[in-house]
């Protein structure tokens, strides 16, 4: 999950032209090279998140939203990947979104160690624990990355949480 040479050559350029700037005393190029930088930073992140969403089953199509690391800048930061699973023929689909490191994940963190006593039904995904409400399926890695799965029966989507690597989503972006 290593970053393209491409990426990174185009980000160090961003870094050492906001250098130069900086030395030069343009400050104000200076961090719109810094921002350009970390915009590409947060594109690397994300496309090595979007490598956790499970594949699609046999018979139906995964599409990836691209749009979601717009949305997470929005919520305060973080990284987000989102995949649409839909059946090859009719049928309804299902979403699975994952967000990494945003503040807005402290208040599920807070709500999941407190489902069982807030009378949730709880399912297990091998040692992961998800909260299965109102037609979503919620868990929390690691205390720091979200997942989401909406749209199907609980069990479609247990089945494809079923599908993610949770100990090597646990350590990413470490």
């Amino acid at each position: 999950m290593a970053a393209t040479p491409l990426a990174a050559d185009e980000i160090t350029d961003a870094l050492e032209s906001a250098r130069d700037a900086y030395e030069a005393g343009d400050i104000q190029y200076a961090i719109e090279e810094l921002d350009f930088a970390k915009q590409r930073l947060a594109a690397l992140k994300t496309d090595e998140l979007a490598q956790f969403l499970p594949p699609a089953p046999e018979g139906w199509e995964r599409r990836l939203d691209s749009e979601i690391g717009g949305a997470m800048a929005m919520m305060g930061g973080g990284s987000g990947a989102e995949a649409e699973y839909t059946p090859a023929g009719e049928g309804a689909g299902y979403t699975i979104t994952m967000m990494a490191d945003s503040p807005m994940i402290a208040a599920v963190a807070a709500m999941m160690s407190n489902a069982g006593m807030m009378g949730v039904q709880v399912e297990r995904v091998g040692r992961q624990k998800f909260i299965v409400q109102d037609g979503e399926v919620t868990g929390l890695v690691a205390n720091r990355i979200l997942i989401k799965a909406a749209g199907a029966d609980p069990d479609t989507l247990l089945a494809a949480l079923e599908q993610i690597d949770y100990r090597a989503l646990g350590r990413f972006g470490q």
